[in-house]
């Protein structure tokens, strides 16, 4: 069993938008795409990684814009990779609303403080 520190991604889901299963999986794909690129460039180490170990993701889900922002504000605050997604329009839901956010990837300990009270889309 190794000691060395797990990695993951976390790909927070607005639940109160009520989107289907095919647009939810767009924009969470979205989302991790966005915050691999972003991490791979601004943070290797981490990227490698997450990346050599699997690319481990877990998607969990607000009931809220204000609560999906406050976990972006914590991310900042801490210097979290991560990425709010804006759907374009063209299916289910009006342009511009903010769909989910991705955050990582980055170690466990890190990601668990902040998304401790959420629960599993």
């Amino acid at each position: 069993m190794s000691t060395e520190e797990e990695f993951k991604m976390v790909i927070v889901v607005r639940n109160d938008l009520k989107m289907g299963k095919g647009k939810i999986a767009a924009q969470v794909a979205h989302a991790s795409v966005n915050c691999a690129f972003s991490s791979k460039k601004s943070k290797p180490a981490k990227f490698s990684k997450w990346y050599d170990n699997g690319q481990r993701k877990v998607v969990l889900k607000v009931d809220s814009l204000e609560e999906l922002y406050r976990l972006k504000s914590v991310a900042d605050a801490n210097g979290i990779t991560n990425s709010v997604i804006a759907d374009q329009g063209r299916t289910q839901i009006e342009a511009g609303s903010v769909t989910c956010l991705g955050l990582g990837p980055d170690s466990d300990s890190v990601l668990d403080k902040l998304i401790c009270e959420l629960k599993l889309l």
